[in-house]
């Protein structure tokens, strides 16, 4: 059995610990932020917060990961500490979830919710490029572990939330809450800090200031890699558009109940945890511009499709094949993008990318509200159709090759 599990991943037994627990964290990280969101019309009734400053919130969470763009993939690839930096993010982003209800008002409680958009955007420059210079040959199959992390927290931390908050306040909630992301924090400070030590194989290595400027002029100026990160921005205004929108149509146009609501989207994302592991390993065998394209193109056809659906029972089946398409895709242009950048620069590369999926995306849900408000709920998701095709077609130019420039 273990043998059969090492062919097929091209990872060793041994090393199969790291890869999951890296995506423990990751699914700690979004649980974070799925207890956040359950929690915010609570703190809003608390507060007397209106709609608009209740929104106001969640909109705080994605500035503040957008501008911790700037620093956060410098931190990594210039201090080498992927692992210091997983582990910080995770323990801080934690305290902040306590701090929400700090008892300072309004300025406390922006302030923690800052602080969780900054650490959640710092664990991914730090986990990916600690996954891909760990794993070289099979960064498809690691990172797609990392990204069924991240369904797996959006899965459970609504429903653990909501559980929790029929017995207790919003405040002792988000306390208990924060337990679980303390304990994953130690266990990969216990199990991979010492790796990472000076001197420890393997242990990537620090760099000088002018070496990571040199390292990164050359990146940016890279085709590729900007056309990597504008093609998985488009994707990214997909997912987004749906998380905000397919509630609203469920609900509005369909008169789904809430439970086939909650039924609905958990289908979406448990056929991108089915999907992210397959897709990642299999393009570590055939390569990734085959697997994204295909992705893409479903993705594409089931959003436009999802208008013409008869009926909620088909309509939650073409939820699923586009989780499945729109999912599987992740993982592989993560992939795609360490091949494209020398291994110093993996995390600088990885806030870039992130970086240009954050702008991108917080345009989709002022955007589509307007168009929905004037035009009808279901032009949006024909122009979400239209954004995840852009991708695909971008997806043609881009080499699958390593890059030339810079150490690695």
């Amino acid at each position: 059995m273990i043998a059969a599990i090492e062919r097929l991943t091209g990872v060793q037994w041994k090393e199969q610990g790291a890869t999951f627990l890296v995506a423990l964290g990751h699914s700690a990280t979004h649980w974070i932020l799925g207890v956040f969101y359950v929690l915010v019309p609570f703190i809003a009734k608390d507060l007397g917060l209106s709609y608009a400053e209740a929104g106001a919130l969640v909109t705080v969470v994605h500035v503040s990961a957008f501008a911790a763009n700037v620093g956060s993939g410098a931190a990594v690839d210039v201090t080498g500490r992927r692992v210091v930096l997983q582990t910080g993010a995770l323990i801080v982003g934690a305290l902040a979830l306590i701090g929400l209800d700090s008892g300072f008002g309004m300025i406390g409680l922006v302030a923690m919710v800052v602080v969780i958009g900054v650490t959640n955007n710092l664990w991914h420059p730090a986990a990916i490029s600690f996954l891909s210079r760990r794993f070289p040959n099979n960064r498809g199959y690691a990172l797609s572990v990392h990204a069924l992390g991240a369904n797996l927290g959006d899965t459970v931390a609504p429903l653990a939330a909501g559980g929790l908050l029929l017995w207790l306040a919003w405040g002792q909630v988000a306390m208990v809450s924060a337990l679980p992301v303390f304990a994953v924090a130690v266990w990969i400070a216990v199990a991979l800090m010492p790796g990472e030590k000076p001197g420890a194989p393997g242990a990537s290595q620090s760099m000088s200031i002018g070496d990571y400027f040199s390292g990164l002029f050359g990146m940016v100026r890279d085709r590729a890699v900007l056309g990597i990160c504008i093609m998985a921005g488009f994707r990214s205004m997909t997912q987004n558009g749906l998380f905000v929108f397919l509630p609203l149509y469920l609900v509005n146009v369909l008169e789904t109940n809430p439970f086939l609501l909650g039924v609905a989207m958990m289908t979406l994302q448990l056929c991108g945890m089915i999907a992210a592991p397959i897709a990642g390993t299999v393009s570590d065998k055939i390569g990734r511009r085959s697997i994204v394209f295909t992705g893409l193109i479903v993705t594409t056809a089931g959003v436009a499709g999802l208008m013409l659906v008869p009926g909620l029972t088909s309509f939650i089946a073409v939820a699923g094949v586009i989780g499945f398409a729109l999912f599987a895709v992740r993982p592989v242009v993560h992939s795609w993008l360490m091949d494209l950048t020398p291994s110093t620069h993996g995390g600088s590369a990885t806030s870039l990318m992130f970086g240009v999926q954050s702008g991108l995306s917080a345009l989709v849900p002022v955007l589509g509200g307007v168009i929905a408000d004037q035009w009808g709920l279901p032009i949006v998701f024909y122009i979400l159709a239209l954004s995840v095709f852009l991708s695909s077609l971008l997806v043609l130019p881009i080499p699958e090759r390593k890059t030339q420039y810079g150490a690695d």
